[in-house]
This record gives structure tokens, sequence and C-alpha cells, in this order.
């Protein structure tokens, strides 16, 4: 039985993602988890860095881990969806209308004054990681919007490795001068059409800091219910 979804960069870093299901207990997470930290340690990666519950923090602290945050975890069935904003226009960047390198810089400048706490990675890594998970079509994951010739913001929709149907968004964000607007609200709204008449995801999982008081506000209105929370941990090799 997996208990854990396993992301690999085999030269940079691990993410591992704890499944929770019913009349599992923490020893069989314990061990599961053990015998992939083994693996990594023998891989001597960069970093592994986990969510898990926070049930484990004391054990996962005598392994070495240190804790980086809490998220919440959101979920949302796509049946039935709100209608969305006409004004607000939409592109891919596998459109053409964007340069890789256009798309990038946005990107950057969405994420900067970020609310989360976990840490930032290079621009570099990001659009590694982006081509690396969604695989040689990215650039049809990779959205931005616009309203009045304004660049608004940025979503990348995808399903969930392992699933067939869970939509989740690599990344969301708002560009700084377009926020608290309600810009965020209806970007997510469009997030959602596209993870329904795009991807074919059934239900969205999403997720964010527990201090992102914004984004959890952004959740609650368009209908996601929480679902739970996780704690951030992490673990660098040792030189």
């Amino acid at each position: 039985m997996d208990l854990f979804n396993i992301i690999t960069n085999q030269k940079e870093y691990w993410l591992v993602d704890q499944i929770k299901k019913e009349n599992v207990g923490s020893n069989d997470y314990q061990k599961q988890f053990s015998s992939i930290l083994n693996d990594w340690i023998e891989e001597r990666i960069g970093y592994l860095s986990l969510l898990m519950d926070e049930n484990q923090e004391e054990w996962l602290m005598s392994k070495g881990f240190e804790k980086i945050s809490s998220i919440v975890e959101y979920i949302r069935s796509l049946d039935s969806l709100p209608d969305i904003d006409e004004e607000m226009d939409y592109h891919s960047l596998s459109e053409g209308s964007m340069s890789d390198q256009e798309f990038r810089l946005l990107y950057d400048r969405c994420r900067t004054g970020t609310l989360n706490k976990n840490k930032q990675q290079s621009m570099d890594k990001v659009m590694h990681a982006i081509e690396t998970e969604l695989g040689p079509n990215w650039r049809k994951h990779c959205y931005y919007f616009t309203k009045s010739d304004s660049l608004l913001g940025i979503c990348i929709p995808h399903i969930e490795m392992g699933t067939n149907d869970e939509g989740r968004l690599f990344y969301f964000g708002v560009t700084p001068e377009f926020r608290g607007q309600g810009t965020g609200v209806n970007i997510h709204k469009i997030a959602l059409h596209l993870l329904k008449n795009h991807f074919s995801a059934k239900n969205y999982v999403g997720s964010t800091d527990t201090s992102n008081q914004p984004m959890i506000k952004i959740f609650e209105q368009n209908g996601c219910q929480l679902r739970d929370r996780k704690g951030i941990y992490r673990i660098e090799k040792e030189n």
C-alpha cells in the first residue's frame, strides 16, 4: 500500500506527501517513510521536503528534520462551478503570445511578498521543476491572465500524480498591484473551470500556508471546504 506520493528530481530534491488513509496507524506510516528516507540518504540528493501529519512531529525531529511551517488543505467538487468574470482574458503559454522568459518574469512578480513560509527556490529551479513534473507539454498548463492590457496573475493547473481526476494548481499567484481587489478570487475561479474543462478533473485540492489568510479566503469564497492540516518538514543532505 502506497502511503506517500513522491516527486523526485534526482540531482536536487525529493518532494514527499503523506496520503492519509483510514485504518492506517502511525507505525505503518513511520515504517514506510523510514524506507523512503533511507533511499534518499543513499542517493545523497540535496534535500527532502515532506508534508506529513503534525502528530508525527516529534518522531520527525528525532530523524533530523526541521519544521518549516504548517499548511491547510482544501477540497471542492467541480461538478457545479460559479460563473466567471467575462472581462478577464486568459491564455496558455502554448499559444505563443508570451515568451517563456516573459512568463518566468511574471511568475517571479506574482510570488513577490508571499505569505507562505516555505523556502523559495530560484526561478531557474522553479522552471526546471515545471518542465520535469508536467512533461513535454508543460506550456499547455501555464496560464496568464489579463484585463485592459494589464497582467493580473498566473495559474498552472494539472492532474495530481497517481490520480486520474484530482485537480491541483502547481502555482497560483496575483501580481502585487492587483491584490486585495477580488482579482485572486476571479483568477482562482477560472482555474477551477480550466481544471474541469481542459484537464477533466472531478475534484480540486488546494493548499496554502496557515499564515496566508488571503489565500484561505479565496478558497472559502470559491466554495472549497477544509479537509486537512499538515506540517512542512525538510532535511538537507549531510556534506
